[in-house]
């Protein structure tokens, strides 16, 4: 019988057949597509005809399409659901597909072929997506050791083929302690938890098969447990838990990973005449230099530590209040802070949460997108891969523009965090294709037949990953490698945190901010009280993220070091780190890092596209409206539909008319009066 993975899919959508397909097809369907995509990259580089950009560029931008169907599937389930089988076929895979890729990028033929037309490209008439495309095919061959020889091209694919093991390596490690550490609550425990935090805790005994409440490391669970448990042993236990992730010795350490990862970007970056891994890195992206990540990371550092200080002053003689003596430590943070912000704001998480239910922002994402770009959203009765998946059919005036779909909660067979990613991407090269997007969370589950509901920053979280989603779900170029989110990786963000703002507008919070029994609108003065709670806590979280993002630029940054976690700590005393904030992704479980090199040095992103994210609302309230028309089409045009068909300053300068200083970033987190 055929293998359904490599067979051409008849499902609505084309979408994969997920009740057709078991795990044991993917290793031969792998195989035979791997085989597949090496035959078509020889036909290419062993081309009689002389290279034009059609039998070269554009060949190379279709070669592997069966692979890419296998991959985008098997990865969407090793991220989502993941067990056993999966996790060996991941560790199978990723040095055979590192050497596919090194194969590639080594093809001297093939090369010689790219580096004609680039030397000829004045005279061959291209277009300017065609030119972007040849210049980031060349430099991405370059940048992958094309015109090494000898040992050093050897040695480079050696490199990259245990970076690529590693990284599979670090995620399984973290995804184990995860999965595997959890803590049981008598009913005693539960005092001083709401509601909704108790019902999640019974939802993720029943998932762990455990008769009663527990706490598990699910973000989505645990900030609310060290929020509102006033038993000050059970935080500090749970804190450390989930602080100690990949770092409780055996067989799930990550830090000797970390260790070897480290060493082997560098020599990798030196193989290619860089210094070190982060002037190759950065050579790229739009920061180009770590100098320039430094200095606006310590641009916001100043400030933010100034404001975490003196709430941790106020922190500290609460605690004090409450009888406890001693030090502020990390496990007190967030519950002294939540009741700082009930008493100065009036705003009580419990009371709130009621009336941020997910199926309800969900709507709202939706509602904004369609005011914004004119896009509808249909539910889809068709087969996914878990039960708790959903998807939509996304059209405008009636044409198909893409499947997104959406898998919410937590579970212990995913990874944490929350991501996008497409199984398919938009092009208009071949068949004009349209995207399959995923939106990924961890969201507390609820008891069955009870609404979900999420907290304010669990209903960003959900804006932020749609707003990534909406770049390719928008995407309108011709070229593959150049579609939706494929652009620069502090540019990459952009869209996701300018479209968190539109949580934050009065009017759409006003009509879908219901409570979740009674259906009433959330009041008006608790909805005046959330805005104006919006930078509440601020620099407590600029100070955890800041202190990652230097820590991931130290690491990279001159030689690698020998010590990761004595790097880390030199970092964060020479910064005069607050004594009860950590950072918020210590090294062992920094998977933005090291679970492959997309954030290696370059975590900073967030905060870089937030200098642009800032700036670029600012362009609808000059406007006088979230939803202004022409404002919303030169956002479509020059960022979201463009993917990386021109140079990302370029497209912000388009939409914008220049550049943005840091002063908005500084003013949209309430940090500018202490900078």
């Amino acid at each position: 019988m055929t293998n359904p993975l490599l067979a051409d899919w008849s499902t609505p959508f084309q979408l994969p057949p997920f009740a057709d397909i078991s795990d044991a097809d993917f290793a031969p369907a792998f195989e035979a597509a791997m085989d597949a995509a090496r035959a078509e990259i020889a036909a290419i580089a062993e081309c009689s005809d002389a290279p034009t950009f059609a039998n070269t560029i554009e060949a190379l931008e279709l070669a592997g399409q069966r692979l890419d169907q296998v991959l985008g599937m098997f990865y969407t389930l090793a991220g989502t659901d993941s067990n056993d089988a999966r996790e060996a076929l991941q560790r199978e895979f990723a040095p055979k597909l590192s050497a596919y890729s090194s194969e590639i990028t080594m093809n001297a033929a093939l090369f010689g072929r790219i580096e004609t037309l680039w030397q000829a490209r004045e005279t061959l008439g291209l277009s300017d997506e065609q030119m972007r495309v040849l210049m980031l095919t060349r430099r991405s061959f370059v940048r992958a050791g094309a015109r090494l020889q000898g040992v050093a091209r050897d040695r480079l694919t050696a490199v990259k083929s245990r970076l690529a093991v590693l990284g599979t390596e670090f995620t399984q490690h973290l995804l184990a302690d995860e999965r595997d550490w959890f803590m049981e609550l008598s009913e005693d425990d539960l005092e001083g938890l709401p509601d909704f935090v108790v019902a999640s805790a019974r939802a993720a005994g029943e998932e762990k098969g455990v008769e009663g409440p527990v706490v598990t490391l699910s973000r989505s669970l645990i900030v609310p447990f060290l929020q509102f448990s006033p038993r000050r042993e059970l935080r500090e236990r749970a804190y450390e838990a989930w602080t100690a992730r990949g770092a409780n010795g055996g067989a799930t350490d990550n830090r000797g990973i970390a260790t070897e990862t480290l060493q082997l970007r560098h020599e990798r970056a030196t193989l290619l005449g860089y210094a070190d891994f982060a002037s190759y890195k950065l050579e790229t992206e739009m920061a180009r230099t770590p100098a320039r990540v430094r200095e606006l990371l310590m641009a916001v550092w100043e400030p933010a530590r100034a404001v975490a200080v003196s709430d941790a002053r106020t922190l500290e003689e609460m605690m004090h209040a409450d009888g406890v003596n001693g030090r502020l430590e990390p496990w007190d943070w967030r519950y002294y802070s939540e009741k700082r912000r009930r008493l100065e704001h009036d705003l009580d998480e419990a009371e709130l949460k009621p009336y941020l239910q997910l199926d309800r922002m969900i709507e709202a994402a939706f509602d904004c997108a369609n005011r914004l770009f004119g896009l509808d959203f249909q539910p889809l009765d068709v087969p996914l891969y878990h039960p708790d998946a959903r998807a939509w059919e996304v059209t405008r005036d009636g044409r198909h523009m893409a499947v997104f779909i959406g898998d919410y909660f937590a579970r212990g067979s995913k990874r944490s965090g929350a991501w996008c990613s497409a199984s398919r991407s938009q092009r208009k090269l071949g068949d004009a294709v349209r995207p399959v997007v995923h939106n990924v969370c961890n969201f507390a589950k609820p008891a069955k037949g009870a609404p979900a509901l999420l907290s304010y920053d669990d209903a960003r979280t959900l804006f932020h990953e749609f707003g990534h989603a909406l770049h390719q779900i928008l995407s309108d170029v011709t070229y593959p490698s150049i579609s939706g989110t494929s652009v620069a990786r502090d540019f990459v963000e952009l869209p996701s945190q300018l479209y968190e703002h539109w949580l934050e507008v009065p009017e759409v919070l006003a009509q879908y901010a219901t409570h979740a029994r009674t259906g009433a609108p959330m009041p008006r003065d608790m909805l005046e009280r959330l805005l104006a709670a919006a930078t509440y806590d601020m620099g407590f979280q600029t100070v955890e993220y800041v202190a990652s993002a230097l820590v991931d630029l130290a690491f990279h940054e001159g030689d690698a070091p020998a010590d990761p976690i004595a790097r880390q700590q030199a970092v964060l005393d020479a910064l005069g780190m607050p004594h009860a904030i950590r950072m918020r992704h210590a090294t062992p479980h920094f998977a933005h890092v090291f679970a492959g090199d997309g954030y290696s040095s370059g975590y900073y992103s967030y905060m870089w596209s937030e200098v642009m994210d800032a700036d670029a609302f600012e362009a609808f309230e000059e406007a006088g409206s979230a939803f202004d028309p022409e404002v919303a089409r030169k956002l479509e045009t020059f960022i979201l539909s463009a993917g990386g068909s021109r140079e990302p300053e370029e497209l912000y300068t388009a939409f914008r008319g220049r550049m943005p200083g840091a002063q908005a970033l500084l003013k949209g987190r309430g940090l500018l009066s202490a900078a």
